[in-house]
């Protein structure tokens, strides 16, 4: 019995003891978890790389200088240092503006409230006066599933939405490099997004002319693609307003989804208080015939495009003939992006005034800033 008992104790120990040369069982896990964070790392390397279209090299210098933080090491890249910053405030002093995109970072600070008709004006008053009579809206997708040259068409995005400085920006495709962007800089903003992960939309309120009072996200049950509706209740001048935004179902096989979605936009759009002026705006990715199918839209929401006459010239805004970015070898144009109108019921306090489309220039990299056009759209307030 002993002897058995010794045996199987020199076989215990012999399985415990490593022979000579092997790694003892500590060193075997640390290589194991060396290996699994050099992976790790690598893969962050990979994915900074292809969001800022950069290099493996500069990706591992931004990450290890920022404990391989994926969120820091982006706002450090998108950040400009500090001599630029330096330069940018010695330009804005002097009242000059730094070109759109002449270094990092260099056309995304929002924060100085400035528009092409009141560049220069210091006083706040000024600002707000002319404010009251109108606000503006821009709605775009700037195609953040586009990795190409991504850092210079955020910064192009940026660039005019710091140019037209309008109250209320509904963007489409934005991805958490965008979001992380736009809460670093766009200070003057409250920034509401529709979802964290992959692409989501995102409505941006000016401060200074927007109260947010509360927002919900309305899901898309059967949607494929992450789709939901985004919804916030505001104040703008004393109006009660309830402005939405959505990326509906892309597509044409997808017609039948997007149809559904577009339902529960105009639903909720006419569920809203009646005491509260409704817009919607976004990327709808609808042909004209899903309306029609729809049985057009109801007598109380309104096309903004088709209230302000059908101007041909802020028509299509998705059109590859003249926007090369997805180097499309057919050509097609279509008027994707769309903004739905529904009046409060007493009427007459905010009404559509013009529309035009925005984002058409070529950025330095030779690009546009997204495939899409952007609109921007101003409104009366009758006060």
């Amino acid at each position: 019995m002993e002897t058995g008992a010794e045996e199987r104790r020199e076989e215990d120990g012999a399985a415990r003891c490593p022979r000579a040369g092997e790694p003892l069982p500590e060193e075997e896990d640390e290589d194991e978890e060396a290996l699994h964070l050099a992976k790790r790392r690598k893969l962050l390397c990979s994915e900074f790389a292809a969001i800022t279209s950069s290099d493996a090299a500069v990706a591992r210098s931004f990450l290890a200088g920022n404990d391989w933080h994926m969120e820091r090491a982006l706002n450090a890249y998108f950040e400009p240092p500090l001599e630029e910053k330096a330069e940018e405030e010695a330009a804005a002093a002097a009242g000059g503006v730094p070109p759109a995109c002449a270094g990092p970072g260099s056309c995304i600070d929002l924060t100085a409230d400035a528009t092409t008709s009141n560049a220069g004006v210091n006083s706040a008053d000024s600002r707000q006066e002319e404010d009251d009579s109108s606000f503006s809206l821009i709605t775009w997708n700037i195609d953040g599933l586009d990795l190409g040259n991504l850092k210079e068409r955020a910064r192009g995005i940026c660039s005019y939405l710091a140019l037209y400085s309008p109250d209320v920006v509904f963007l489409q495709e934005v991805i958490p490099p965008h979001l992380s962007l736009l809460q670093m800089k766009a200070g003057s903003y409250t920034i509401i997004p529709g979802n964290i992960d992959g692409y989501f939309t995102v409505i941006m309120l000016k401060k200074s002319r927007v109260k947010l009072l509360k927002h919900e996200i309305i899901p898309f049950p059967t949607t494929s693609m992450m789709r939901n509706l985004l919804v916030v209740h505001v104040s703008i001048s004393g109006n009660e307003l309830c402005l939405m935004t959505s990326h509906l179902e892309s597509t044409k096989n997808h017609s039948k989804e997007r149809v559904k979605q577009l339902q529960i936009v105009l639903n909720k759009m006419q569920k809203e208080s009646e005491s509260a002026t409704v817009i919607f705006g976004g990327d709808t990715n609808l042909r004209d015939s899903e309306v029609t199918k729809l049985g057009n839209l109801p007598n109380n929401i309104t096309d903004v495009w088709e209230f302000l006459g059908k101007p041909q010239h802020c028509r299509y805004t998705w059109d590859t003939h003249s926007n090369t970015n997805l180097g499309a070898e057919y050509k097609c144009k279509m008027r994707f992006d769309r903004i739905y109108f529904r009046p409060a019921a007493d009427g007459g306090h905010i009404i559509p005034r013009s529309m035009d489309l925005i984002g058409l220039e070529k950025l330095d990299c030779g690009r546009f800033p997204s495939d899409h056009w952007g609109l921007l759209c101003n409104f009366d307030v009758i006060l």
